[in-house]
């Protein structure tokens, strides 16, 4: 059950109960504004707003168990790549410009990947092409990534980005082409609204690199696994990514020294190059 589901389903029993929406929301302990939130899927139900709720309205136990568990799983939707594959990865890209367009703030982390807002084409080429994407849809799915890039320059917006180490090693394309790629990062790193910092190596860690997330304005958290991307709306579970996201901050590197370690790379990649 979706958030839209779950809100149709309220309205339907306290409908059903004959109880005016006001009485139900002052039993529930919330304002009439919140509950016709709630009810016409604006605002995401807390497992104790649905159980408040269900209370107001007088139901059994059996259906206020199984809305309340419901509403503890409404907050995680999930999307399979395959199936946007199907309806068109550019569409994933235009879908994802405009939540960018709306945000005021985006904490990236990425143990796995450049972020796609620092990548430049051949990077972005090379990460698309294992998704057996037809030159026609690659190539609108790449100019669809680069157009997202523009919100870089969009000074009314605080970007603040976590990579790790690994990821700026990893060989994605050849050796001069990531140098280039490190290039790129630096220089967007120098723009006063963004804050890109690197996680080295050579620190002890006391958290797990678990996978690539993306938090937009303390409200929704996309999550990249290898079968689906999952999009995160429960308060309760975007801070557990806030704090995560806090976490690898304090411990990254960041002005300086974020460069100075990209350079140090940068220049090995380049010796690579030479030698071949």
């Amino acid at each position: 059950m979706n958030r839209a589901q779950l809100g149709a389903a309220l309205r339907a029993l306290r409908q059903a109960s004959e109880k005016e929406a006001k009485a139900v929301a002052r039993s529930a302990l919330m304002s009439p504004s919140k509950l016709s939130k709630i009810e016409n899927a604006k605002l995401a139900p807390s497992a104790a707003d649905v159980e408040r709720i269900l209370l107001a309205i007088g139901v059994s136990d059996e259906i206020r168990a199984e809305y309340t568990e419901a509403a503890r799983t409404a907050g995680t939707e999930t999307t399979e790549w395959r199936l946007l594959k199907r309806v068109g990865v550019h569409k994933g890209q235009q879908e994802v410009k405009a939540l960018e367009a709306q945000m005021s703030m985006l904490r990236m982390f990425q143990p796995a990947l450049v972020p796609g807002l620092l990548q430049i084409p051949e990077y972005i080429r090379a990460v698309l092409r294992r998704h057996d994407l037809t030159d026609d849809t690659l190539a609108r799915t790449i100019s669809g990534r680069l157009d997202r890039q523009a919100v870089l320059y969009d000074s009314s917006k605080s970007l603040r980005f976590i990579i790790t180490e690994p990821v700026l090693r990893w060989r994605i394309v050849a050796p001069s082409v990531m140098a280039a790629q490190l290039d790129r990062i630096v220089s967007v790193s120098r723009l006063a609204h963004v804050d890109i910092r690197v996680v080295p190596l050579n620190i002890q860690q006391n958290d797990m690199a678990n996978h690539s997330f993306a938090i937009r304005d303390d409200r929704m958290v996309t999550v990249e696994t290898v079968h689906a991307e999952v999009l995160v709306t429960d308060p309760r579970d975007v801070a557990v990514y806030v704090r995560k996201f806090n976490g690898f901050e304090r411990v990254a590197l960041a002005g300086d020294d974020m460069r100075n370690l990209l350079e140090d790379i940068r220049n090995d990649f380049l010796r690579e190059q030479e030698t071949r």
